[in-house]
Order: C-alpha cells, then structure tokens, then sequence
C-alpha cells in the first residue's frame, strides 16, 4: 500500500462515506424486504422464503475469498463502487422485466443471488477501505457512527417497504433502489479522497496467484493467536446467538399472543436498541482496551438471551430486547476496529474476506440446528442454555491473553 496516511481532511471524507453508504444500504435493504414480503403475500410458501434467505447469504460467502483478493489488489474506493453499481445494473434489468411483464418468481431468485454476489465483493472492500480514510485513533467512534447508521437502515427500510408495497408496483420501489444507488456511487466518487491505493501491477496473474494470495492469508491467521481466537469467537457468537435472532418472534408469539404489534414491536426495539448502543460507541468510543467492550458485550448478549426464556411480562421482554440490540453494536464495532488496526493494510481486504464466510456460514449453521430443536425443546430452555454459554464464553475470552494484548 503507498502513502497509507488519511487526509488530513479525514472528518469530510468520513462523512460523505457514511452518507453514501447509508443512502445505498437503505435502498438495497428497501428491494430485499419489498420482495421477500412480495413472494410472502404472492406464494405465501416457507419453504420459498428459505430459499430466497439462502439466495441471499450463500453466494455471499462463496465470493468473499476472491473479493478479499481483489480488495487487497485493486482501488477498494473503486471497488466498492463498481460493485454498487453492478447490483444497481441486476436491479435495472428484473424492473424492465418487470414492466414487460416477466414476473416471475425465478427470475426474482436469480436476482437475488447475483446481488448477493455484488455485496459479498462490496463489502469486505469497503471494511478495509475504513482506515484509509479515518485515523487509527479515531476508528472506534468512526465504526460507532456506521453501526448507528447501520441500524437507522434496518429500522428504516422494512416498514418503508412495507408502506410502500401497500401502494406501489415493486417495479417502482426497483426504481428507487436505482436512484439511491446512484446518489451513493457518486457521493463516494466524486467527494471521498482515498489514500493508500495497492498497486496491482506488483501482482501476478492467474488462479495460482489468486490461490497463493488465498493461502497466505490463511497462513496469517494461523501465525497471529488473537486473530484465531476472534475468529473462533466470532463463529461461536454467530451460532450461539441464532435463537435469539431467530427463535424469539415464535416464543413471543407463544407466549404473549400472536398480534402483529407484538411482533413488530420486538423488532423495533431491537433495531432502536442497535441504534442506541452504535451512539454510545460514537460518544464514548469503548474501554480503552477494545476487547473489553467486546467481551462486555458478548456477557450482556448472553445475559440477556438468558432473561428471554424466564420474562413472563411483555413489556419488560421489549425492554431487555432493546439491551440486547445494544450489546450487538457494541460487540460488531470494537471487534471491527481490532482488526482495522492489527491487521497490515495490505491484506485486510483478504481477512476481513474470511469474517463475513465464518459468520455468513456460522448463523444458518445454528438456525439449521436450533430451528427444529424449538419444535422439539422448549424455546425458553434453548434461549437459557444458549445465553450461558456465551457467558462462559465472554468470560474464557478474558483470561486469553494474546487476544487481551490486542486490544490494546
């Protein structure tokens, strides 16, 4: 990487960053909900749904290695733009389709997976973009404010697809993904200033090349302890914390009642408590040592899972569901920020390709097996025991010294 200094302008180029990403996220979130609520009232089929959720994440996880090898290759600004537009060109195509009346549920599939494709390269590019823009001293507060923003999208952009397919032909909400792209791709063209650019012409050709690129970060993982040991608890995390993320719409309507309110009000206490816990990283930016605010968070997820399956008031369940939200922010932004500044700049966008395949993997792995276990268990007894793990795991991490020593 040459000249891997931000600009000293780092507070502008930070800004457009979040704001182009946000503005991009919540039209590409607006099309993913818009048509899985499409299929749900068109098909009304589960095992459809699963389908497009597969769609959604698996291919994903199959591009993350060769997208961490162009990262580290290639201008991830570009990157991360041409991969944006790629999904806004799928986009364009499903709604003339649409509009020439070919709607079909497959060719909404297809779409699906090839967007997948286009985030799974966006991704780990823009992750390792990060500290090419923002100051290492200042990455905690940085990835506090996206985690916030993040969770503005995702509390945002369902009931606004919700509102809108009420009113609008899903062609139409297709449109507005388009426009939003758009403003993203040229909010970070035009006004984010990126230092640090790899040159490519250092690098071979070739699948031999891009497997050697491939393994090599493999042999870097396995030569830093810490980064195995976060790995590893990041997998754990993921599968562990699945019922929560999966399980607890069903328990509640088990419980309390199946209104619908109910159930949207879980989900908008989660996503608000996100929001909160992304402000409280902003503000406060964490322990000093990072692992600490992970570890905290990790123990606070775990106690509330373990709430979740004795709270026999609703009200008080919305309350801990909200605490929950927050120790997911504050979990996903110091964990980032570990890793942005203990991994060498020119194989971040590798490593940080290997994160999104063990948690894109490590989630369906733990819905496939506690899905049908909360036919057969208890939910209430698989929300205890999966929350006391995590407990006893956020408290082994604390005795790991080699990944307290990178925190620091």
């Amino acid at each position: 990487m040459q000249n891997t200094m931000p600009s000293p302008k780092w507070k502008r180029n930070a800004a457009f960053f979040i704001a182009g990403q946000f503005v991009s996220m919540f039209g590409s979130m607006l099309v993913s909900h818009a048509v899985i609520w499409h299929i749900t009232l068109q098909e009304q089929s589960g095992g459809l749904i699963a389908l497009f959720a597969c769609a959604a994440m698996v291919p994903m996880v199959f591009i993350s290695p060769f997208a961490g090898v162009w990262a580290d290759r290639y201008n991830r600004k570009y990157l991360v733009n041409i991969a944006d537009a790629a999904i806004a060109v799928i986009t364009l195509l499903v709604t003339l389709l649409f509009i020439s009346g070919i709607q079909s549920i497959w060719v909404l599939l297809i779409a699906t997976m090839l967007r997948s494709v286009g985030q799974g390269v966006q991704e780990p590019a823009a992750n390792a973009l990060i500290p090419q823009i923002v100051p290492e001293e200042h990455l905690a507060r940085f990835n506090g404010i996206q985690s916030t923003a993040r969770s503005l999208t995702m509390f945002a952009a369902p009931m606004a697809a919700g509102a809108m397919l009420a009113f609008l032909p899903l062609e139409v909400i297709f449109l507005i993904d388009l426009a939003t792209a758009v403003i993203g791709i040229a909010t970070i063209f035009f006004f984010v200033k990126v230092s640090g650019v790899p040159d490519a012409r250092e690098r071979k050709t070739g699948i031999r090349a891009y497997a050697h690129e491939m393994a090599e970060s493999l042999r870097f993982i396995r030569s830093q302890a810490w980064l195995k040991t976060m790995l590893i608890a990041t997998a754990l995390f993921c599968v562990l914390a699945s019922p929560a993320a999966m399980l607890t719409p069903l328990q509640a309507a088990r419980t309390f009642g199946e209104d619908v309110w109910r159930l949207t009000g879980i989900e908008v206490a989660f996503s608000v408590g996100m929001i909160v816990g992304g402000i409280a990283i902003a503000v406060w930016g964490g322990f000093e040592n990072k692992v600490h605010t992970m570890i905290f968070a990790l123990i606070l997820f775990g106690v509330t899972t373990t709430l979740f399956g004795v709270i026999l008031n609703f009200w008080v369940y919305l309350g801990v569901m909200a605490v929950c939200g927050i120790s997911m922010s504050m979990y996903n932004a110091p964990s980032t920020t570990v890793m942005q500044t203990k991994v060498p700049a020119n194989m971040m966008g590798r490593i940080f390709s290997v994160v999104a395949m063990v948690s894109g993997l490590a989630m369906p792995l733990g819905t496939a097996v506690f899905g049908p276990l909360g036919d057969i268990v208890k939910i209430e007894i698989l929300l205890m025991v999966t929350g006391v793990l995590m407990i006893i795991g956020g408290l082994i991490l604390s005795r790991r010294r080699e990944l307290m020593a990178a925190g620091e």
